[in-house]
């Protein structure tokens, strides 16, 4: 069992809970104070506590510097995106989510997104998603031990070329920027790794520092600690950058270099350049607030921070680096997340009596062309009416309404957005060309009945894109956009963002997708106006954001111009809200 420490474990089973406080044990919790645990909870099917009351416990509380949950459920993911964006911004959150079919008595909601989709999401709320309980350890313990790196630059220095080697394609696989490894071959001594560890550390262009050691003929304990008091005082000398080893049949260096004199907490240090009693706290306990303060990390080093995590593979230690890598570069993106923008034509007390007029009729419903958009207005969305058109002559009246040119669409679901089947003429000028084209179709698809035509005003030319917007039971509120078509049908050429979106969200989500450059001007086109999307897409955010009653928004197709874009076809799905079961203070049962 870990003695307290500076690590708060959640787990949602038992067993899982039990092998985890055994590893932190293996690994060295047990003798240090930084990497023993301040708390353990494990809710099995969360009868009363649950993920999100821990967080909301872990971010006040100062006694914990590093969060590693377990989890085979998010009950309210919405709730959890956004106390896990807050909790991040202050101290690690490591999570690794189990349970792809429900265990026997927990109650697991399936998600219609991809699980690589679902671990981006989270991602962008500042969690640390792993794929096992053995990366939650490696991952948690080099973040209680080591400052956050500074970017994605790794020196390697060992006395093994091939471990070396070994670790530097790692680096490359998980998307980091290596330096040549440096092989102080086998008759290193002690002193030569502290030099070199000194060196590397002192180098400019080096973010984080993998030592590699393998064992010589002939070494014992007593190698073993010299070699691990000489990596801890080369490391201490350079406290803004983490420094990690691999060694190999070595067990003797890892427990040299989790040795610690006292199992207790340390005394909490204060910020640089307070004075007196102005606010002490332990890393990750509250954000720098002043430019002074800020480290060039982006986070102070831990407490025991002369305690250097050891594993037995490169890979394993490469992978734990690449994930607080990518923690700090958010971190770093957090202290400027953009805003959610305030539009002035937003009717929201309008919109929330339109629902609330809709959901009287029944549970839940798709609304009709009318309804959904007249919903999309009170956000200032405009769509472009489309006009049934079941003979030629409604057809010839439904144009004459909306003014030439037009465009003739079947709609039956086999031809709906499938111009590449014939279903779609466009740029009608006159009475005798939409007559014509609606006498083609009939010839090619069958009778209007099952054709399903419709009339709409011309749009101007651009890139058709598509924005949608669901409520996920994994991941809460989602926003995501594509191009229309293959792109996004067939290569799942889509990007998403958890709503409320920012400004800086919106632009990043455009830029995003693989096919983005036909957005702007690939090969000699004409960009398009990707301020307006970006508009558009903050406005359906904030419509979803608003009512939660809105719990599906697809605009299909979007034509963006070089100025402007137009909302060819919307659809909307409205459900009652779930019942809210949080809103005052909860207590056991009474037996």
């Amino acid at each position: 069992m870990p003695r307290p420490g500076r690590i708060g474990l959640f787990a949602q089973s038992g067993a899982i809970g039990i092998a985890l406080l055994s590893r932190l044990h293996r690994r060295g919790g047990g003798v240090t104070g930084v990497t023993g645990v301040s708390t353990f909870v494990s809710s099995g099917n969360r009868a009363d506590v649950s993920g999100n009351d821990v967080l909301q416990y872990w971010y006040d509380d100062p006694d914990t510097d590093v969060a590693l949950m377990y989890l085979e459920s998010i009950g309210n993911p919405r709730k959890f995106t956004r106390l896990a964006r807050r909790t991040a911004a202050a101290k690690p959150l490591v999570v690794v989510q189990g349970a792809g079919s429900a265990p026997q008595g927990h109650a697991v909601r399936a998600t219609r997104l991809p699980h690589a989709t679902v671990s981006a999401l989270l991602r962008q709320a500042g969690v640390i998603r792993v794929e096992t309980i053995t990366e939650l350890v490696d991952t948690g313990l080099l973040l209680a031990r080591q400052p956050l790196p500074g970017g994605p630059r790794v020196a390697i220095v060992g006395n093994s070329e091939s471990l070396g080697l070994l670790t530097y394609d790692a680096c490359l696989s998980e998307g980091l920027r290596p330096l040549a490894p440096l092989d102080l071959t086998t008759a290193a001594t002690a002193g030569d790794f502290h030099r070199a560890l000194s060196e590397a550390l002192a180098d400019e262009a080096c973010d984080a520092v993998v030592v590699t050691a393998i064992p010589a003929v002939g070494e014992g304990p007593a190698e073993d600690a010299a070699l691990a008091e000489a990596l801890r005082s080369a490391a201490a000398a350079a406290p803004g950058k983490p420094v990690l080893v691999v060694h190999v049949e070595l067990g003797g260096l890892a427990e040299a270099l989790s040795a610690a004199t006292s199992t207790a907490p340390q005394v909490a240090s204060k910020a640089p350049g307070a004075e007196g009693g102005a606010h002490p706290f332990r890393p990750a306990e509250r954000l720098p607030t002043t430019e002074a303060e800020q480290p060039v990390t982006g986070r102070p080093a831990p407490e025991g921070g002369g305690l250097i995590p050891a594993f037995p593979a490169a890979e394993r230690a490469v992978r734990a680096l690449a994930e607080a890598v990518k923690y700090a570069q958010w971190r770093r993106e957090a202290t400027d997340p953009g805003r959610v923008p305030e539009f002035e034509d937003i009717d929201e007390k309008g919109a929330a009596g339109l629902i609330g007029g809709l959901l009287a009729r029944g549970q839940g419903l798709t609304l009709g062309v009318d309804e959904t958009c007249d919903l999309l207005g009170k956000y200032g969305v405009d769509v472009h009416r489309a006009l049934p058109a079941p003979t030629p002559d409604t057809a010839a009246e439904a144009a004459r309404t909306l003014g030439y040119p037009v465009a003739l669409k079947a709609t039956a679901p086999h031809l709906r957005h499938r111009a590449d089947l014939g279903g779609v003429r466009l740029d009608l000028a006159d009475e005798d060309q939409l007559r014509r084209a609606y006498a083609e179709l009939g010839e090619l698809f069958g009778k209007p009945e099952e054709l399903r035509p419709v009339v709409q005003r011309m749009a101007p030319r651009g890139v058709d894109t598509v924005v949608r917007a669901v409520i996920d039971p994994a991941a809460g509120a989602v926003l995501s956009f594509g191009l229309a078509g293959a792109a996004s049908q067939l290569l799942g050429d889509t990007a998403h963002r958890l709503i409320p979106v920012t400004d800086r969200e919106a632009g990043s989500l455009v830029r995003s997708i693989r096919t983005a450059p036909l957005l702007f001007g690939w090969r000699g086109s004409t960009p398009v106006d990707t301020p307006a999307l970006e508009e558009l897409m903050l406005r359906v955010s904030r419509l979803v954001d608003d009512h939660p009653e809105v719990v599906a928004v697809t605009l299909e197709p979007v034509v963006v111009a070089a100025h402007g874009l137009s909302v060819l076809g919307a659809s909307v799905r409205l459900a009652p809200p779930p019942a809210r079961d949080d809103l005052g203070p909860r207590t056991l049962p009474v037996y």
